[in-house]
């Protein structure tokens, strides 16, 4: 009798890790449903997926198969934020839940880059291309239309204009000095993020979150998929350790401090970073 082989479920990190591993093919949408895993080890990401797809099954079950974008986009904004009633939560803006995919999707309230990311699927499996946009201080999304591309807040759902947009710009770029002769041009500023960014950015907002609120094995559970997510980025890797060190993670803050300073010996942190490798390593520990 051939002895049956035994598989152990990946663990939501190893999951993660699957789903960002190569740019070709990144799943978008399943991977930051995942990201909800640290804070429910027992969520179905598929079931979550089913639920958005029962979602745009039921838009797709009353537009006319000849319908044309326009009237694609119309029946998408009346479903999305009328009738299922999705907005922006403007009540608890800083909630990390705004960031858990199954939470929006209960609560019908969430940050732009939740919002968008659900907007961006129905649109999708409409037939619309619908791409998210990296705006400074506020994730967009963008809509290309037989008439134009079309920018739209996934917080309410309006379009916005050339005009608003650059009002909507205009403190960044005197924050970054592009006024002037090096102001840089609007479209630079509405390119479609790619997969990647988006998450990088999810998990940012969060790690903002759980920093600011001290809470530092939240924090840490993020800057673990931040460091997988991007591997070459230094500056996560340091922000795991401090993140570890408030964890109370004396060990891992250090081998990750050691391997941060001896990547980058000429950051402008090195010195900093140094004395405070020098204080862990000489806090007592258990063996």
């Amino acid at each position: 009798m051939t002895p049956k082989t035994l598989f152990s479920a990946p663990t939501p990190l190893q999951y993660f890790a699957a789903l960002v591993a190569e740019d070709s093919g990144l799943a978008l949408l399943e991977a930051a449903i995942s990201i909800a895993q640290d804070e429910y080890p027992e969520l179905d990401v598929q079931a979550v997926l089913s639920e958005v797809d029962a979602l745009a099954a039921k838009l797709k079950a009353r537009l006319p198969a000849d319908a044309a974008p326009v009237q694609r986009l119309r029946l998408l904004n009346r479903y999305f934020y009328r009738e299922l009633g999705f907005a922006g939560n403007v009540n608890d803006y800083y909630d990390r839940r705004n960031s858990f995919i199954n939470d929006v999707l209960r609560q019908r309230r969430g940050i732009p880059l939740t919002l968008a990311l659900l907007y961006i699927e129905l649109a999708g499996q409409l037939g619309l291309t619908a791409r998210g946009v990296s705006f400074p201080g506020h994730f967009l999304v963008k809509l290309r239309m037989p008439q134009g591309e079309v920018v739209l807040d996934p917080f309410n759902g309006r379009s916005l204009s050339r005009e608003e947009l650059d009002e909507r710009l205009a403190p960044y770029r005197r924050r970054q000095g592009l006024v002037g002769e090096f102001e840089a041009p609007l479209g630079l500023f509405l390119q479609a993020a790619q997969p990647r960014d988006v998450l990088a950015r999810m998990l940012r907002n969060l790690k903002e979150i759980h920093r600011s609120g001290r809470d530092g094995e939240r924090w840490l559970a993020v800057q673990e998929r931040l460091v997988i997510l991007l591997p070459h980025n230094w500056d996560e890797r340091r922000d795991r350790a401090l993140a570890a060190v408030e964890a109370g993670r004396v060990d891992a803050a250090i081998a990750d401090l050691e391997a941060y300073l001896a990547a980058r010996p000429d950051a402008d942190d090195a010195l900093a970073m140094s004395e405070r490798l020098d204080e862990l390593r000489r806090l007592p520990r258990l063996h």
